[in-house]
């Protein structure tokens, strides 16, 4: 189960932000997992974004990690409203990385010739 929670707006809509473990194997986010932020209009079509872009299992129970400020502010300003970096607390790595668009996550990499 991923750790996860979510912040109503007051225009109504949610952000949810759901730490999951990284969907590949041997990509460059497998040391950890990522931290993914979700802007829709409510929880239900938040999670149902990211079931629609292959992952299945995605559930939100509680709200143990709410979206932070700076979170909140990222995932509006992005047009697709879905973004992911590297989640927090994964040693070696810098803590400001910057949020990377989820077709960037998803991305299969490219069968050798």
């Amino acid at each position: 189960m991923a750790a996860g929670g979510f912040c109503k707006l007051p225009n109504g809509t949610v952000v949810v932000a759901l730490n999951l473990p990284s969907p590949t194997a041997d990509g460059p986010t497998a040391p950890g997992g990522v931290r993914v932020l979700v802007h829709a209009q409510n929880r239900a079509r938040a999670l149902t974004r990211l079931r629609n872009l292959g992952l299945r299992a995605v559930y939100l129970r509680g709200n143990a990690a709410p979206p932070t400020p700076d979170e909140i502010t990222a995932v509006l300003h992005h047009p697709d409203g879905l973004i992911w970096r590297t989640a927090p607390g994964v040693s070696g790595l810098g803590p400001m990385e910057l949020w990377h668009p989820i077709r960037a996550l998803l991305r299969r990499p490219a069968a050798p010739a």
